[in-house]
Parts: C-alpha cells; structure tokens; sequence
C-alpha cells in the first residue's frame, strides 16, 4: 500500500464564523478525502486548519519541519494574513520541494501571498504589484462599487464560467470523463483576482483563461510553476497560482450551503441544474493533489496525464 500524500488545507485568518474559514472548504475536503488509486488505496491524507496566533502560526512558521507534502493556502485576508515568521516556513516547506496552492481573491483579498517567493509573485493586487498593464488597472465588476481592481466578472457564484484552454494542453486541465477530454467548466465569481508569471521567473505558464462578462476581455485563471532549481541550489516543489479561492469554495460548490453575511449578491441557479458540470474542477483538483506531490523515493505518484490515459 502507497503511503499516503500528506495536503494541508490552510486559511489565512482565525476561524471566524461569519467569513470564508476553512469550514467553507468542506466539500473539497472530503473530496480529496474519498479519492483512491486503482488498488482501492486512498491516496490523499487532509489535515484543514484556519491560522492561530498573531506573530506567528505554529504550523505554518515551523512548515518546512512538518509531515506535509503540499500545502494548499486559501489567502482570505485582507493583506496581514501572514506574519514574516509563517512566509520564512512557507518558503522553507516550498525551497525543500514541497508544492504549493496559493489561491486570492479580488483586489488585496490574500495580498500577504506577496511575501512568499516568485509564486507569491504571480498575483497581481491593488495595492502591491499591480498588473503590469497599465489598461487592466480598472474595475472590470461594475456591480459591486466598494470593490476596485482587480475584480474580473466571470458570473455570478452558483454558475459556471466556460475555461479556454492553453496550447500546450497541462495535464492538470485533462478530464478524461469530458467529451471534450478536457477541463471545460470552472465555477464562476463576480469578482475574481488578476495572476501572471512574474517578470524573471523560469518554469512558469499560464495554462488557461476565463472572460470577463461584463467587458469580455480574457483573465488567467491559473499559472502553473515547474519543479526547478533557485539561486541557491534548492529544488523548488511545483507550484500553482489561482485567481480565485471561490474555485474551490463549498458556496461554488453548492451554493444551498451559504456563504458568509457580507455577500450581497445573490447567487445564480447553473450548479443546480447542471450538477454534472462540477466533475471538471473536480478532475482539476484531484489532478491538482498528485501533480503537486513531491517526487521522491517515499512517495513516486503517477502523473496526472498517466492516470488519465490509463483510466480512458
């Protein structure tokens, strides 16, 4: 039996009810939770936690130390989600080749992933590191006024966005269970984040995009960064930059499972009625887990692709 691949689920604020703590990430959870191998194995072991403490978190500051093999960080803050001592961990965990997830949200929602490296890099907020085009530092939500760039309308929560996929096809868009072969639908946010490969950084492409409703101009949704080695020799772990946390979101989800109180819009009816289209992020999340995993003689997963061929 494959000893099991170790993922943290991880917010970046205390839990708080009334906001996107880790409990809002539920369905993921026991998502990855059920997933097994073609012996029956399960293949995933999920720790989920919110952040404790304010000058440092005990597992995120002392990560490189831990039993994880991935850490999946759904930056729900406002900007001081992560204390220096919890970026130093993070950046330890990452620089001995443990993969990274680090998801945001609209304008400086989850801007302390600024802080962690060349990934860290690959987001674009309001107030630090911009996008570089100086034609995308406008509102592209019209709806919701108290919120300024970046804030890409994909649709509303509780729908889905159509995902155009990037030549070359990544295996972490392959859905071997879709006509199209591919990962077609994503859900959809009113308001999501602006990502991009940061200006220096080897290994990284965005491997697919969304389209504004609202202006129809095209955002990445997600840029994915290849094991390579720094500048010190350390071979990094692979690494994913997200638009959005909403992607993976129980309200996304099923939106019946409410959201928190500040959440003015309501939300739309396509996951109801198309529960179908949910298997694409899915397959993304599940493909996500094992291309994320770092290769070594404890554990050596079958790649995403792999899998997918074998499984047609």
């Amino acid at each position: 039996m494959r000893e099991r691949i170790r993922i943290l689920l991880q917010t970046t604020i205390p839990k708080t009810p009334d906001d996107w703590h880790i409990g809002r990430f539920s369905l993921l959870r026991r998502f990855l939770e059920a997933q097994v191998d073609e012996s029956g194995d399960r293949l995933f072991a999920v720790t989920a936690r919110d952040r404790v403490g304010t000058d440092s978190d005990p597992v995120l500051s002392r990560l490189d130390e831990a039993e994880f093999d991935e850490l999946w960080l759904f930056a729900v803050d406002s900007g001081d989600g992560l204390p220096p001592a919890d970026c130093e961990g993070i950046n330890r965990f990452h620089a001995r080749g443990g993969g990274l997830l680090l998801a945001r949200d609209h304008q400086d929602v989850g801007s302390s992933l600024s802080n962690l490296g060349s990934v860290g890099g690959a987001h674009f907020f309001h107030s630090r590191n911009p996008e570089r085009d100086l034609s995308r530092r406008v509102r592209d939500d019209s709806d919701a006024e108290a919120i300024s760039w970046p804030n890409y309308h994909s649709g509303r929560d509780g729908d889905y966005q159509r995902v155009t996929v990037l030549e070359p096809v990544h295996e972490l868009l392959l859905n071997p269970a879709s006509p199209s072969w591919m990962v077609d639908f994503f859900p959809a946010h009113p308001h999501e984040g602006a990502v991009g490969v940061p200006s220096g950084r080897r290994g990284g492409r965005a491997i697919a995009t969304g389209r504004s409703l609202t202006t129809g101009r095209p955002f990445n949704l997600m840029v994915a960064f290849e094991r390579i080695a720094d500048e010190h020799g350390n071979q990094l772990g692979r690494a994913l930059a997200e638009s959005s946390f909403h992607h993976f979101a129980d309200y996304n989800w099923d939106p019946q499972l409410g959201c928190p109180s500040f959440v003015k819009a309501a939300p739309g009816d396509a996951v109801r009625k198309y529960p179908g289209r949910l298997n694409d992020v899915k397959a993304y999340a599940r493909n996500l887990a094992l291309w994320l995993a770092p290769v070594s003689p404890r554990e050596r997963m079958r790649t995403p692709r792999a899998a997918a061929l074998a499984s047609a």
